[in-house]
Parts: structure tokens; C-alpha cells; sequence
């Protein structure tokens, strides 16, 4: 046997045991978890005394926000805001983390799948039909009280005349229906020249609503038949009379109101058939060069019928006529261009 060793083996002190029960006992407990003080309940304890002991083991303490504002927000706009704020601005949930906890305490729930949108058409347009519909009423109620003018014009339209005078004196009532479908068919060239528009350029725009399109179509058109006319009475009183001149303009005025009077069902069967592109070009191409030829039947008639000159007549019909229908048909392109936004 033996002996032990002592260095090893040392009984400790008393008081050392003793100082480390009393450390021991003296230092707090660390903080409980709720499972670990239901575990410490008996296996019979009533919810009551489950409530009691969770209560007697965990105080509730009051809840500080963070004072730190929210730095998510748009370069340029002001500081964010704080959590406790109600009244968030837009650009907090159309951002990233819309559908995440930033927002807190604000929930949303979508229902279903989301589908695609249904594309715009023209059928489909209050406006449109509105503008088409009252246009349609006012231009049958006009052409009923001008009936007796309207059928004169287009009796003596193909005849050659004797005398400067072919047709007679307008009344005011005439003149505000020529006036009327010649606005007509300024708004018909505009919503033709908006379905090109959408057919061959683009969708989107930056305007607020199509309907700004559309309107600004109708002012530049609107002001082609002005500037146009304006154009032939500077020409013309250079080189024939002022009774011509009077005579060219009530004819320019005539053709335009009968070409929008056979732009109309071209436009209904557009808007409400859904005409093809092809047709549509097809059925505009026809219109405009038959509106040309009785421009030019006409203007051969009353400036160039006496004098004979096939050239001149070619070169006053280019330079007034075709080239400026070219530059302003170039000019509604570029604005739709410009117009539309680019990705």
C-alpha cells in the first residue's frame, strides 16, 4: 500500500467551501425563458397558475422606438420618417421593401392572380364616341338646312364656268356649316393621325392622357388649313385678281368640307369595326388623291383654263399643294416621335 499524496489529494478548507456556497447563492439568477418556467410548474398546474408564475417571473417594460430616422428613402426628397409615424409618403411603399417589416403594423393582402391589362381601343373610349356621336347628329342637322346649297355646289362643281362667279353668295348659316366640317374634318385627320401614331411609333407618351395627343393633332391641323390658305392669297394676289383669289378660297373651303364628310365612315368603321391597318391606308390613300385631283381639276379651271400652261400649272400645284403636305405630314411624325417616351 501506498501512502496517498498529499499535495494532490489536499482536503479544502472550510472556509473556502463555505465562501463559494454564499458566492453561489448570492449572485442572481440568469433570466428564464416561458418554457423553462412551465417546465418548473408541476404536470397539474391550471392555466391560472401558469399566468401567475409568467407574470411573477417577467415584468413588462415600456418599448423604445429607435430615434434614428429611416434612411430608405428617395435621393432629393426630405429625411425619413419614424416608425411610430402614421402617414407615410408614397415613395416609402413603392419602393423595395414595401412587402417587408419596415412598414410595421401596416398589412396588405392580395387576392387572386394578377392578369394582363386589357389594351387600349378606340371602341372602347367614352371620349371618342362621345366627340363621333355628336358630330354625326350636328352634321346631318346642318347639311339638312344647307340642303338646297350643298346639292348646287355639287351640280355646277364640274361644270366650266362662263364667268368668275360659280358659286353664289353664302349665307351666314352656310358659312358656319362649311366652318363646322371643316373642324370635322380636322378631328378626324387628328384621330387617324393618332391611330397611326399608336400603329407605328409608339404606345406611351409623356402627356398625361392620350386625349392631350389627339388635341394637339387637332390644333396642328387646324392650323395647316389656315396657314394653307393664307399661303394661296399671298401667291395668288401676286399673280391673278382678288375675284379668283375669293373664288380659290370658297372652293379650297368646299373640298375640304366634303373630304370630311367621306372621311367620317372611314373613321366609324375604324373606330367600331376594327378596321385593318392595311384597309385603312388603303381607304385614306384613296380619299386624299381624289381630294387632290379635283384640287388640281379646280385650280386648272380658275387660274389656268385661258392660259394654257400645263408646266406652270404642275409647279404651282407642287409648290403649294404637295410640298407643303409633305412637310406637314413629316412634321406630325417628329411630333409623335418627340411625344412618345423612349425605354
Amino acid at each position: 500500500m501506498f501512502p496517498q499524496d498529499s499535495i494532490t489529494h489536499a482536503e479544502q478548507p472550510v472556509e473556502a467551501v463555505s465562501v463559494r456556497s454564499i458566492d453561489s447563492t448570492a449572485r442572481p439568477a440568469r433570466p428564464r425563458t416561458p418554457y423553462q418556467v412551465l417546465r418548473s410548474l408541476p404536470r397539474d398546474a391550471t392555466p391560472a397558475q401558469q399566468d401567475s408564475a409568467i407574470q411573477a417571473t417577467f415584468q413588462p417594460a415600456e418599448i423604445h422606438y429607435s430615434n434614428q430616422p429611416d434612411t430608405l428613402h428617395l435621393p432629393g426628397h426630405e429625411k425619413g420618417v419614424k416608425v411610430t409615424d402614421v402617414d407615410i409618403p408614397i415613395y416609402y411603399e413603392k419602393t423595395f421593401f414595401a412587402n417587408s417589416i419596415q412598414q410595421a403594423g401596416k398589412t396588405t393582402t392580395i387576392y387572386g392572380v394578377p392578369g394582363d391589362p386589357v389594351p387600349y381601343n378606340l371602341h372602347n373610349d367614352n371620349v371618342i364616341t362621345s366627340l363621333l356621336l355628336a358630330s354625326f347628329i350636328l352634321t346631318i342637322i346642318l347639311l339638312t338646312n344647307v340642303r338646297s346649297f350643298a346639292i348646287h355646289q355639287l351640280k355646277n362643281f364640274f361644270k366650266v364656268p362662263r364667268t368668275d362667279d360659280t358659286f353664289l353668295p353664302e349665307t351666314s348659316n352656310e358659312l358656319r356649316c362649311q366652318f363646322f366640317l371643316l373642324a370635322q374634318t380636322s378631328l378626324l385627320l387628328a384621330i387617324l393621325q393618332f391611330f397611326f401614331t399608336q400603329q407605328f411609333i409608339g404606345t406611351t407618351f409623356i402627356l398625361q392622357s392620350d386625349y392631350l395627343l389627339v388635341g394637339i393633332y387637332f390644333v396642328m391641323i387646324a392650323g395647316y388649313f389656315l396657314l394653307h390658305a393664307l399661303l394661296y392669297t399671298v401667291v395668288n394676289l401676286v399673280f391673278f385678281n382678288g375675284k379668283r383669289n375669293t373664288l380659290w378660297l370658297k372652293t379650297l373651303l368646299f373640298i375640304s368640307s366634303v373630304e370630311g364628310v367621306a372621311l367620317f365612315p372611314l373613321v366609324m368603321l375604324l373606330v367600331y369595326f376594327d378596321l385593318s391597318t392595311q384597309s385603312v391606308i388603303l381607304n385614306f390613300a384613296i380619299i386624299l388623291i381624289l381630294t387632290k385631283l379635283l384640287t388640281f381639276y379646280k385650280c386648272f379651271i380658275i387660274f389656268f383654263r385661258q392660259i394654257g400652261g400645263f408646266l406652270q400649272i404642275i409647279l404651282y400645284f407642287c409648290a403649294l399643294e404637295i410640298a407643303p403636305l409633305v412637310l406637314f405630314w413629316s412634321i406630325l411624325v417628329l411630333t409623335g416621335n418627340y411625344l412618345k417616351i423612349n425605354y
